[in-house]
């Protein structure tokens, strides 16, 4: 078997980046585009200067790249006949297309565009004729429009597909569970952050008025219009099923817990498109790590797949990851995704919503480490945002699972937490035309970790002492199980000389526990609006899987909670009936509760 966990085991690259009059240094992959081409699967994500490689989904390579776009956002791959096709974002200049009947080998044959794109799909239909879709703004919609195949210009004018209906459709209301306050806005703190040096004032200080002030009237109109709480309408991707279009697009916030992919549906490429009864189509707000929106949709060797952003926008507000989970079309031909467990250890051949093979056993669970140990609890609080830094370069843990488990799997969390940076002369002109520097060095992530039954007797689980590579997410997979109660994780080395700093150890496999009792007590009460419904149980398990759907057989959407026994779901469609079900869940397994009918 292959195993995959969320976020994804790859090396992902530093960006060096000005902000708030000072340099950042954090990593970030995200807007994944995937394609399986001759055997293997790819993805390129944003800032990477390169791809990833994979024969099996599970164990993946860096691969950098030379001669394409890599500092454009989003960059877009596909397969046509004997090519591989890319293009990638501007807003101020022409975008160039890109096509390979080599790689990874050769090289890229260079179409010259016509027109700019941010956020661009390229698709290929059965037909032989060609689209792009793109879009990237709060203020602008989805659009689409058939191209010239040989010369990739445009046939007639871009037709507007999708807009934004946050009065109507719950998932695109933007904020923290969409609880929008303007001052988180990415836009407003971008700003800040270019402003901070001009008027002498740390960025984290400034208000709206205060950037307001230095802009003309005019462009004091357009920030309040962006600073609106519409959300913002991107990464249009399309896929096609039995004859139908399923145009997926990301809303409304990449900074957001709650950064999803919904999907519309109609009967030709540019449409007209209806909103798919399954929707959002990729979403998940809770968990250790959030968010899933802004990916792709591929198909590999027989089964369908979703790639998608995952955020933590702690180091920097991009600071990004990459998730994948299992896709599908029902016997009604609807799209779904499962991410009901989707960020914990997942057989790559299971079927989608198999329950899990494993349970986490180390929620909350204590730790002792060799310093800071104010923050020790950070290390098992299911949360990729908080941190546990040493305060030396080399660091070591003890995680107590308080008994003897069957352990079978173990994601290492890394984190990142630089103080004072500077730029290294190897970035300085990158820095200058692109305004960040994605390292090409690479800086090994030194670790080794043991385990134990009585806390006296260690074995090596994984020496990682030597290693050359920068894995910030390792899974450790070991399909018998190992029977232990304790792990001690040492850090000898992190990349640029930072001190140790985990975001999280976190263990799967099985215990003695008995499964949780259900849920009980449930009670829904649906949003005035209509977009929402909050709901509250009782219960002491160790975390609940609320689960919707528009059908009781269709309950594809979830929120994992941990630690409580409320939940505001706020991703409703505005006149849809909603049919809800609350599962618990334990070291000793899963109990589904009793599904629930809402209606509006």
């Amino acid at each position: 078997m292959k195993y995959i966990s969320v976020p994804l085991d790859l090396e992902y690259r530093y960006s060096f980046i000005r902000r708030d009059g000072r340099i950042t240094l954090s990593r970030e992959a995200a807007d994944p585009s995937a394609v399986f081409w001759r055997g293997k699967y790819y993805i390129f994500p944003s800032m990477s200067k390169g791809c990833y490689v994979s024969e099996d989904l599970s164990h993946w390579e860096f691969l950098s790249l030379k001669g394409l776009p890599f500092y454009d956002y989003a960059p877009d791959v596909c397969v046509h006949g004997e090519y591989l096709y890319l293009c990638a974002s501007k807003r101020d200049a022409v975008c160039n297309f890109y096509r390979s009947k080599t790689f990874p080998e050769g090289e890229f044959e260079e179409i010259e565009g016509s027109f700019p794109f941010w956020d661009p799909n390229l698709f290929f239909d059965d037909d032989g004729k060609v689209y792009l879709f793109w879009g990237c703004s709060n203020l602008t919609p989805v659009y689409g429009v058939e191209l010239d195949e040989n010369t990739m210009r445009p046939k007639g004018e871009p037709a507007v597909l999708l807009e934004g209906r946050h009065r109507v459709i719950g998932y695109e209301r933007l904020g923290e569970d969409h609880f929008f306050d303007p001052e988180t806005s990415a836009t407003l703190k971008m700003l800040k952050d270019k402003l901070s040096p001009m008027l002498k004032k740390p960025a984290s200080e400034l208000t709206k008025e205060d950037v307001m002030k230095t802009l003309p009237p005019e462009q004091q109109e357009v920030l309040k219009k962006i600073l609106l709480d519409s959300p913002y309408m991107e990464g249009a991707w399309m896929t096609k099923y039995k004859g139908k279009y399923y145009l997926q697009y990301a809303a409304p916030g990449t900074e957001f817990n709650i950064y999803g992919d919904g999907v519309y549906v109609a009967d030709s490429p540019l449409g007209p498109y209806t909103l798919a009864e399954n929707a959002p189509y990729s979403y998940h707000p809770g968990g250790f790590i959030t968010g899933a929106g802004h990916g792709s949709t591929f198909r590999g060797e027989g089964a369908l797949w979703h790639t998608s952003t995952a955020r933590i926008s702690r180091t920097h507000f991009f600071e990004r990851r990459l998730g994948l989970w299992k896709a599908g079309f029902d016997e009604d031909d609807e799209l779904y995704c499962d991410q009901r467990f989707g960020d914990w250890v997942h057989a790559v051949e299971d079927a989608p919503f198999k329950a899990p093979r494993w349970m986490l056993l180390s929620y909350q669970k204590p730790c002792t480490v060799s310093s800071s140990p104010e923050d020790a609890k950070n290390i098992t609080d299911e949360n990729i945002r908080t941190l546990w830094q040493s305060a030396e370069q080399q660091g070591t843990v003890i995680l107590d699972l308080e008994k003897v488990c069957t352990v079978h799997a173990v994601q290492l969390n890394f984190g990142d937490n630089f103080g004072s940076v500077s730029l290294p002369a190897r970035g300085e002109e990158e820095m200058k035309a692109h305004g960040r520097y994605i390292d090409d060095e690479k800086f090994p992530l030194r670790w080794y970790l043991e385990y134990s039954e009585d806390g006296a007797q260690w074995q090596m689980w994984e020496d990682h002492r030597s290693a050359e590579d920068d894995r910030a997410h390792p899974l450790l997979v070991n399909e018998e199980g190992i029977s232990l109660r304790y792990l001690r994780l040492t850090v000898t080395e992190m990349p640029y000389g930072q001190n140790a700093c985990v975001s999280g150890i976190r263990v799967f496999g099985v215990s003695d526990c008995p499964a949780p009792a259900p849920a009980n007590n449930v009670r829904l009460s649906l949003e005035e609006d209509g977009e929402g419904f909050f709901a509250e149980w009782q219960g002491n398990a160790v975390g609940y899987n609320v689960l919707w759907g528009h059908a009781p057989e269709k309950l594809y959407h979830c929120y994992q909670v941990l630690g409580t026994t409320t939940a505001n779901v706020r991703a409703l469609v505005k006149g849809r009936s909603c049919y809800v079900r609350i599962d618990a869940f334990g070291e000793g397994g899963v109990t589904e509760g009793e599904t629930l009918c809402l209606v509006p």
